[in-house]
């Protein structure tokens, strides 16, 4: 309740404090509360004002204002009338709604009232005749009577669209039936003896059905009414704005504003302004309405900035949502002012706190692959890990989360990398995911570009130059390049990063005096020699993890300190002499608010729809949807959209970042994820109010809301896997399929379409081999300066893939036997130049009948999950 104030008419103190009905009435120029016994005893010749408080289930007050016009009223009485109206709303802190009612003409709050509800994002709602002819098989429409709310979704709607009016419905209930009120949903075709679409029916007098087609000359929708909003000055005066669609930006919050409608007029007054410049609102809108000769049955609804009805919103376009600051950035603004006031700047305070912002464990397992020609070689998980910048990792993250275990599977792309390495590493990580159980995410990241829990998880990292690869090498060998990859004995200039003990990472430089920077501390590598340069800017916290991290690189380096600025001639001439180098203070760059879009197309030129104010419940099971937290970008699949594979939804995020750059709205290579609704990972739910039950719900977006509205939710139950779901509708025979990783000798794993519905085919074909990949051998740094080739090949291999199923158990017999004992992953005679991957394919038949207990046909139908437990028991994995 807001301040009451000394100039406000003493009879409203105290007013609003509990639910119920207050009257007020008109007497001799002042107002006179009316007893509860003489409620709804009114006299034609006085002018009544009523507030109607009650209070939301969030337990917020809500107010609404009548003020009542006898027929034989004094207009002194009328005009004191709606003066005291806006006193009241002030008495009540501007969240008021005030309705003119004048006798014969009222208005009636439970009245049997009649919408159509359109919009899957935004809702639009229009008030129309409570007719049968009104209904149509396309729209929403919300019938609201007295006792009970009908939701009547045309056969041609969307489960978007009903859901989206289940909203409306929800704030129907709350402001207009205390949240008491029954709740029911038609389905236009369905009647079926349903005891609720009758009670429907019979308000209109009796089912009758709903003409299926119109004449092509009458399919036209309803004109909507003409609106106009005008500006009221100080004096009264009405300056209408240019013709356009309305957005709130037109309403100033120091004006007041006039929207005829037509049928109704809303006055919306700017929570700025004074009570005289309300009141001049008021009697000008009453003069206009005379002026003009409209119909005394005309509504007149007065609004403040803050109290806007649904009715109101739905004459602007993408009406925001109200948001409430929170107090804690309240605060941290106050501290920020302090501490500029005492000469800091705010933005150079370090931010100790980045380990309880990742929003998962980072205790979890680690394994890693590198990525060789389609091969995955395994890569010991030691400390410090060792990358290269021309090579691709594979990085599968094993970790604890809502008491269950959850994957995350990271493609790291080394800058220097081929695209063909590139393409290889996606299709092989996305193998990976499909051997795992559940629905784990993953993203593809860039050298350079990689997200802070990437770091927390590979704990300790060293980014070396050159590459390991056999496509690397051989792009080195064929173009005449210099092998740059790293050696003990050649000359190398590491810069050491990271924020603590528990993420460091050493990444290789050129070389040269321009590489360094003050912000930093550097570790300068000779044959001869080791220094350690710290830079003027660099912290205590920096010099700390520089020990660490020369100790970890090579323990027997015993280097020489060197500050910035006192550096021996020898430590230049290593470098190439002297130069220019950045000495500014590294400033954090500045993150924006994350956005959320639509896929509106998925095929083609990529078009999508930004969301406002967007919350989880707009994460629909339908869509496809992409949150752009501009260092991070999410591609979200719902498990009722279009897209069934997670190759497919990465294959969007690349063209979205593709169309991003096109717009200049992205320069660099942002860290791209692809999540699966039912499995979403917490540092992506913290950027939602986030709640699990609903997350871990059955049905499409209607059903889920309409379960969640009646309290209903365990007629849904929980769903199961994601993959499971979107692999129904493929034929038995694919889905006993097997997802290996596959050398050059044998075929390319399967993978999901891409903007097409092959998946859905029974009909695949089958090779023995994929066709050949060309590889990228122009002159020139095999660096991969955009992405749209790789794109285009990730969308290319996508597609040609599709029609590659091999059949694993009949491919094994063309693979030469090995005893158990040199397949085993710690054999002390292994065996050399095999799939890793798949030890188990090549037992013979009759050991691989002894050790697994059945037939490697037997094996191959198992969930891939499944098989990689047996695996694993029989260390074969």
């Amino acid at each position: 309740m807001a301040h009451f104030k000394d100039d406000l008419d003493p009879a409203f103190r105290g007013a609003g404090a509990s639910p119920g009905l207050e009257i007020w009435c008109v007497e001799n120029l002042r107002l006179v509360l009316v007893p509860k016994s003489s409620h709804g005893k009114f006299f034609s010749g006085s002018a009544y004002l009523v507030l109607h408080t009650f209070f939301l289930r969030s337990g917020s007050a809500w107010h609404e204002i009548h003020y009542w016009i006898g027929r034989d009223a004094k207009k002194v009485d009328s005009i004191l009338a709606s003066d005291k109206a806006l006193e009241l709303d002030l008495a009540l802190g501007s969240q008021a709604v005030q309705y003119r009612e004048v006798q014969d003409l009222e208005t009636s709050t439970y009245q049997v009232s009649l919408f159509t509800c359109k919009g899957d994002r935004v809702a639009h709602i229009k008030e129309v005749p409570f007719t049968r002819s009104s209904l149509n098989h396309n729209d929403v429409f919300i019938l609201d009577t007295a006792f009970k709310i009908f939701l009547f979704s045309g056969c041609n709607s969307s489960s978007q669209e009903r859901a989206k009016a289940l909203e409306v419905v929800q704030y129907i209930k709350e402001t207009k039936h205390s949240g008491k009120c029954d709740i029911a949903t038609i389905e236009d075709g369905k009647f079926v003896a349903d005891p609720d679409a009758g009670e429907f029916w019979s308000l209109f007098g009796g089912y009758a059905p709903i003409p299926k087609d119109l004449p092509c000359n009458s399919l036209q929708l309803p004109e909507c009414p003409a609106t106009k909003l005008f500006w009221i000055t100080t004096q009264g005066k009405m300056c209408e704005n240019a013709p356009g669609m309305l957005v709130k930006e037109m309403l100033s919050s120091d004006k007041c504003y006039m929207l005829d409608c037509e049928a109704e007029i809303f006055v919306w007054m700017g929570r700025s302004t004074s009570m005289t410049e309300r009141k001049a609102s008021i009697s000008a809108t009453e003069d206009f309405v005379r002026a003009q000769g409209k119909s005394t049955e005309i509504k007149l609804t007065f609004l403040t900035e803050g109290s806007e009805t649904a009715s109101f919103k739905s004459y602007f376009g993408d009406w925001p949502e109200k948001a409430e600051p929170k107090l804690y950035e309240e605060g941290r603004g106050k501290v920020a002012a302090i501490f500029k006031q005492q000469g800091y700047d705010v933005k150079e305070l370090p931010d100790d706190n980045e380990e309880a912002n990742l929003f998962m464990d980072i205790c979890g397992e680690r394994k890693v692959w590198r990525v060789d020609s389609g091969n995955l070689n395994v890569v010991p998980v030691v400390e410090p890990m060792k990358f290269y910048s021309g090579d691709c990792y594979i990085v599968q993250y094993t970790y604890l989360s809502g008491g269950r275990e959850e994957n995350l599977f990271y493609a790291w792309l080394g800058q220097k990398s081929l695209m063909d390495d590139r393409v290889q590493a996606i299709s092989c990580m996305n193998d990976l995911v499909n051997s795992v159980k559940g629905d784990p995410a993953m993203a593809q990241i860039v050298e350079g570009r990689e997200p802070l829990q990437f770091f927390f998880i590979l704990k300790i990292l060293v980014i070396f130059k050159g590459g390991k690869s056999t496509g690397y090498k051989t792009f080195i060998a064929e173009n005449d390049n210099a092998d740059e990859t790293y050696h003990d004995s050649k000359t190398a200039l590491f810069r050491v990063e990271g924020t603590s003990s528990y993420n460091m990472q050493a990444i290789q430089v050129d070389e040269v005096a321009s590489s360094l920077n003050s912000s930093y501390c550097f570790i300068l590598k000779t044959e001869t020699s080791t220094y350690t340069w710290i830079g003027n800017l660099s912290s205590v916290r920096d010099h700390d993890l520089l020990d660490r991290m020369l100790d970890l690189i090579n323990p027997t380096w015993q280097a020489v300190l060197v500050r910035e600025g006192s550096e021996p001639d020898s430590f230049w001439t290593t470098l190439g002499g002297k130069a220019e180098y950045t000495r500014e203070k590294k400033i954090k760059e500045f993150i924006e608010d994350p956005n959320l879009y639509v896929l509106a197309s998925l095929e083609g030129d990529l078009k999508v729809k930004e969301i406002f104010n967007y919350s989880q419940d707009d994460l629909t099971t339908e869509d496809v949807l992409i949150l752009d937290c501009h260092s991070d970008i999410y591609v979200w699949v719902g498990r009722h959209s279009s897209v069934n594979s997670k190759h497919q939804a990465l294959t969007l995020g690349l063209k979205f970042l593709e169309k991003k750059k096109s717009l200049r709205q992205h320069q660099l290579e942002p860290p791209l994820y692809v999540v699966t609704e039912g499995s979403e990972p917490p540092f992506f739910t913290c950027f939602f109010q986030w709640d699990p039950s609903k997350a871990n719900m059955l049905g499409n977006s209607f059903e889920r809301k309409l379960a969640l509205l009646k309290g209903k939710t365990e007629k849904l139950g929980i769903r199961t896997s994601w993959k499971a779901y979107s692999m129904e509708t493929v034929s038995k025979d694919l889905k006993s399929q097997t997802n290996g990783v596959n050398d050059s000798k044998r075929s390319l794993s399967p993978m999901s379409t891409d903007f097409s519905s092959s998946l859905r085919s029974s009909d695949f074909r089958r090779f023995s081999s994929p066709p050949p990949v060309k590889k990228n051998l122009s002159a020139g740094s095999p660096n991969l300066d955009n992405n749209n080739g790789f794109v285009s090949k990730v969308s290319n291999l996508t597609r040609s893939a599709e029609s590659l199923q091999l059949n694993e158990a009949e491919c094994d017999v063309h693979l030469v036997a090995h005893p158990y004992d040199r397949l085993v992953v710690q054999s002390n005679n292994p065996v050399a130049d095999i799939d890793i991957t798949r030890r188990e394919a090549y037992l013979s038949n009759e050991e691989f009948q002894e050790r697994f207990g059945m037939s490697k046909q037997n094996f191959y139908q198992l969930p891939k999950w499944r098989q990689n437990k047996l695996k694993m028991s029989l260390h074969l994995f």
